[in-house]
């Protein structure tokens, strides 16, 4: 039996690691691309695969989750972009809440259609205060979610945004600039955050080199997130692994 992903990610929060996630677009992937990356996704020893997309029209998700699960043990999660990303193929889903925005539909009244469907469900629900950065241009997940991103230069912002979501309970605080972002979270922003907050930090959108990946990991990330980066350059799955990885040692 796999352990619980939040134990996983919590794990590896007290013992001072960061994990490497892959977000996977169904929408993006053709299957023999997909099999390519899931390979190299196990032999870099990726440590989740995050599945879901601001906006999918294909309704690959279950096809995309059950092709992972043949292909590899890594657990995947689903990254939702909408209450139709609803899968119990997955091992877990982040039940995201928009806290830097204030979309009410996005707060809470998603939630509250999506919960009856996902009660009776085997999967794992894990309450994340999702928050969107400035990265550099406007992208999907702002355009879908109707809300201002937090300013690139506010880290006090985001601390105090952070602090107030694990404070009503989020077990997650999710960092994002949204896919194809020009520029990742600030450093500073996520030192921030982790001074301000003991709930482990996700931090994603516009990572594109090892480098980057290492020096968010040392400011306090508890799972980078990469997702362009590798869709562009499959090979980049084992640098920016051995980048996190290797990053607090």
């Amino acid at each position: 039996m796999k352990p619980l992903v939040y134990d996983t990610i919590l794990n590896a929060r007290k013992e001072n690691r960061t994990l490497l996630a892959l977000l996977i677009d169904p929408d993006k992937e053709n299957w023999n691309h997909l099999e390519e990356v899931i390979g190299l996704a196990n032999q870099a020893d990726v440590d989740l695969c995050f599945v879901g997309g601001s906006l999918l029209t294909q309704n690959n998700l279950e096809s995309c989750l059950d092709q992972i699960r043949i292909e590899s043990d890594i657990p995947t999660v689903i990254f939702p972009g909408s209450i139709q990303q609803i899968s119990e193929t997955a091992d877990a889903l982040l039940f995201l809440s928009v806290i830097s925005g204030r979309n009410p539909e996005l707060l809470i009244g998603n939630h509250v259609v999506s919960a009856p469907l996902l009660k009776p469900l085997d999967i794992e629900i894990i309450s994340t205060g999702y928050m969107i950065i400035d990265g550099g241009k406007p992208t999907t997940v702002s355009y879908i979610s109707n809300t201002h991103p937090i300013p690139h230069n506010k880290p006090d912002i985001a601390a105090a945004t952070a602090l107030a979501g694990e404070m009503i309970g989020m077990k997650l605080i999710y960092l994002d600039c949204g896919s194809g972002a020009d520029q990742p979270v600030s450093e500073e922003m996520v030192g921030r955050v982790r001074l301000a907050v003991e709930a482990p930090i996700i931090v994603g959108g516009g990572i594109k080199s090892p480098e980057k990946a290492a020096a968010l990991a040392k400011a306090g990330a508890d799972v980078i997130v990469i997702g362009n980066a590798f869709e562009n350059d499959s090979s980049l799955i084992a640098s920016i692994s051995e980048a996190v990885h290797q990053a607090k040692k």
